[in-house]
């Protein structure tokens, strides 16, 4: 099926999102729609799938004017999407989930489940996926989630997918899977549209490329473009795309990690026997396949794991027993790698969220009174200095696109006196314009003698940050090695094999 978008125009008030769009898709077909945070490919796929309304333009099906109410008009018309935040319960099974919206009865009031399974399986079996329908999605690992919303986008027969920024949480390997499936769908004859901005991604798969700024189509570009001159459409000036540092000027004390362990409620052991060293003045990188006890070690750090044995000190001060409001109030900054669950309110504004951990601080608050105009003037330079792509301080922060979400954090945590930073995921969902931005803040942290710690998934933003790298295996470090240490290396060790030659 092939799809065309005419001059489509869709306002937010005073804010125009999309600008007079004009977009085709050939049936067998991967056509990327590359962008920064914010530049309006998400909103340009919500007005095709249904979920808003264009002020103007057209969407044609096979040369046919459609009109789509909603997502169930563009469900029936043959489009299909992979939301960037899963649009999946997760207290039902993956075979509820496939079903939800057109549910099949076998008699008065009872749902056909056995059918919904039986199509999980086939179409699964499809993909070489394994994944158990009556599974509950909540417990499922995010690449599995995925795969579930890839099913259920196809159980509905789409003949146009769009996957809205797919490997913004998966795994390298992750990645390589979904890139796998999306040629597959491709070589049947399905229409695909992928929004990204991870030029490597776009690069490997991609058939064709549309650029997309502040709006506006600014150009196309064949995959054999370089990721310098794809950076510089996106983004509209030159973008340093590797990280400049000096060598690190290291300093004493720090954070010492002593033979800590993490258990889960129910006395399960997630992080096993882990010590390491952060000086000031330099970054450790954390790596590793997401699951292997990274999001906990952090946890531990800053005071969220419920169950820690050990030693993690700043300076003279022991962190482990203290609360998450008291490790804050020793100058640790957190950047957690889930930034809509645990770094952000997205009902609050963007001013709000800008001093969610300083709502004490005589600053913004006195006699427990909010200053609204000292906070205000702290929004608007904060949101100038981290370039917040928002309306104003007042905006929900939950309204703003991945990206911006992200600058509010950083910008919340690198603007307090720091001892300690602790960095998950700082760049996931990000563009490479705030890649930039984000790389060259925390590389000035460092640099200003504070400790770093990075923790990612992204080998690229590893080696490039990273002084030393300590790879998690199953709970444990298997090695701390030098910055400069290959990938082909880290990922043998990221898969269990130290080598006794470089790992310390």
């Amino acid at each position: 099926m092939k799809l065309e978008l005419r001059g489509i125009t869709k306002r937010f008030g005073s804010l125009v999102a999309n600008d007079h769009i004009d977009l085709t898709v050939e049936p067998g077909e991967i056509h990327a729609l590359l962008g920064e945070n914010g530049a309006g490919k998400s909103t340009l796929m919500n007005v095709l799938y249904g979920l808003y309304q264009a002020d103007e333009g057209d969407i044609l099906l096979d040369d046919e004017v459609q009109h789509f109410r909603g997502p169930g008009d563009a469900m029936a018309a043959g489009i299909g999407m992979v939301h960037q935040h899963f649009m999946l319960i997760p207290v039902f099974t993956v075979a509820e989930n496939v079903m939800l919206g057109h549910e099949e009865t076998k008699g008065p009031g009872a749902l056909d489940l056995a059918k919904a399974r039986e199509h999980v399986r086939a179409v699964a079996a499809r993909f070489g996926f394994q994944i158990d329908p009556d599974a509950l999605v909540g417990d499922l690992p995010v690449g599995v989630q995925q795969r579930v919303e890839i099913i259920k986008a196809l159980s509905r027969d789409a003949k146009v997918l769009v996957f809205d920024e797919p490997t913004a949480v998966l795994t390298p390997q992750e990645t390589d899977e979904l890139m796998t499936i999306m040629r597959q769908l491709r070589d049947e004859g399905t229409a695909i549209v992928f929004i990204t901005h991870k030029l490597r991604e776009v690069r490997e798969v991609a058939d064709r490329i549309t650029v997309i700024r502040l709006g506006k189509v600014v150009g196309e570009a064949e995959p054999t473009a370089t990721n310098a001159e794809l950076a510089s459409l996106m983004v509209g000036r030159a973008v340093e795309l590797t990280v400049k540092k000096d060598a690190p000027k290291l300093g004493e004390g720090g954070l010492q990690v002593r033979d800590v362990r993490v258990l889960t409620p129910d006395g399960t052991i997630v992080v096993d026997d882990v010590s390491f060293d952060v000086l000031p003045g330099e970054v450790l990188a954390i790596a590793g396949v997401q699951g292997n006890g990274q999001t906990e070690l952090v946890e531990a750090v800053v005071g969220i794991a419920a169950r820690v044995e050990g030693s993690i000190r700043l300076g003279d001060v022991e962190l482990v027993g203290r609360s998450v409001r008291a490790i804050l109030d020793e100058g640790v900054g957190f950047v957690p790698e889930d930034r809509t669950e645990d770094g952000l309110v997205g009902g609050f504004s963007v001013a709000e969220n800008l001093i969610l951990d300083r709502s004490d601080d005589p600053q913004f608050v006195r006699a427990g009174t909010l200053r609204r105009d000292a906070l205000t003037e702290f929004a608007r330079d904060r949101i100038a200095e981290f370039d917040i792509r928002t309306q104003g301080p007042d905006t929900a922060a939950g309204t703003l696109s991945g990206g911006n979400q992200q600058k509010v954090v950083i910008a919340r945590e690198l603007s307090r006196e720091l001892r300690l930073l602790v960095a998950a995921q700082p760049t996931r969902g990000v563009d490479v314009g705030s890649i930039e931005f984000i790389h060259k803040r925390i590389i000035e942290t460092r640099d200003a003698g504070i400790p770093v710690v990075v923790v990612s998934t992204e080998l690229d933003e590893v080696t490039a940050l990273a002084d030393r790298i300590a790879v998690m295996y199953r709970g444990s470090i298997v090695g701390i090695v030098p910055g400069d240490t290959s990938r082909e290396t880290l990922g043998l060790m990221m898969a269990g094999a130290a080598d006794p030659e470089v790992a310390a």
